[in-house]
């Protein structure tokens, strides 16, 4: 992200000092220097009014003024405004006030008499850091937007997912990178006694006999070596000695950064669909 030297000419700057003769010596040497937007106003009230409209890339700001100093501006400005950066360079011909401006949210100052060639780099050296810090702003909030709408995508593809597995299965499941059930829906917690939570591989219901362990330890393999299965069928004996069948499939999910977070996937009875 960068800057170039057409937008710092043509970056807002507003010249505020109650001498007339500081405003005209400041004014010609920004527009000698090829700037395109130097105003200026020796009411230093008027400050947060034209900076509200405008929104000034530097304030070039006389401390030393009747009525309404420099300090009192910055003041102003930082409550009567949103924008925490404030974009102010003090202009003061008395040594121990330049801290005293730093630490009210100035970002440089100009000492009198002027020094030329200082008063152009310190200028172009702030306009370069507002402009930067500007952009990196309008950056972050497309960023927000884009990160929301794509949330939004996100739910809404998942909601249809979701909508079209129940349509086609009994329940829909997901499980974390331990195994345990994180998601279900659909009547296997009732079929099959799983719940929801953590610990779930402890449940009784998951547990209690009737299941054909040949095929339950091949689905733990499969499970275990990060392989999708497709149809896989498995029997359950119930107390009454009637045998159900279910069918499952699934595939492992992964992270954008590849990392295995867990399982997902769709079941049916088989013995109620017959």
């Amino acid at each position: 992200m960068t800057v170039t030297t057409q937008e710092i000419l043509n970056a807002g700057i507003l010249i505020v000092d109650d001498q007339e003769a500081n405003i005209s010596l400041l004014t010609q040497l920004l527009e000698g220097a090829g700037y395109t937007r130097v105003a200026s106003t020796m009411n230093p009230k008027e400050v947060c009014a034209l900076h509200r409209q405008h929104r000034y890339d530097a304030i070039l700001l006389d401390l030393q003024m009747p009525e309404m100093d420099g300090f009192q501006v910055m003041a102003a400005l930082k409550t009567s405004l949103a924008d925490q950066y404030l974009p102010v360079i003090v202009i003061t011909a008395q040594p121990g006030h330049k801290l005293r401006a730093l630490e009210a949210g100035a970002r440089d100052f100009i000492s009198k008499p002027f020094d030329l060639a200082e008063v152009r780099m310190r200028i172009r050296n702030m306009l370069e850091v507002r402009l930067l810090y500007r952009k990196l702003d309008d950056y972050n909030k497309r960023l927000e937007l884009a990160v929301q709408a794509r949330t939004a995508e996100l739910r809404e593809s998942e909601a249809r997912f979701r909508g079209l597995t129940e349509l086609a299965s009994d329940w829909y499941w997901e499980q974390d990178d331990t195994g345990a059930f994180t998601k279900v829906s659909g009547p296997v917690q009732e079929m099959m006694g799983i719940q929801v939570g953590p610990l779930v591989g402890e449940s009784p219901g998951y547990l209690s006999g009737g299941w054909n362990e040949a095929e339950r330890s091949f689905l733990r393999e499969t499970i275990g070596s990060r392989q999708p299965f497709l149809d896989f069928v498995f029997s359950h004996v119930d107390a009454d000695g009637a045998q159900r069948k279910f069918q499952v499939s699934g595939e492992p999910m992964f992270s954008e950064s590849c990392r295995f977070i867990g399982y997902r996937g769709i079941g049916v009875e088989l013995t109620a669909k017959a």
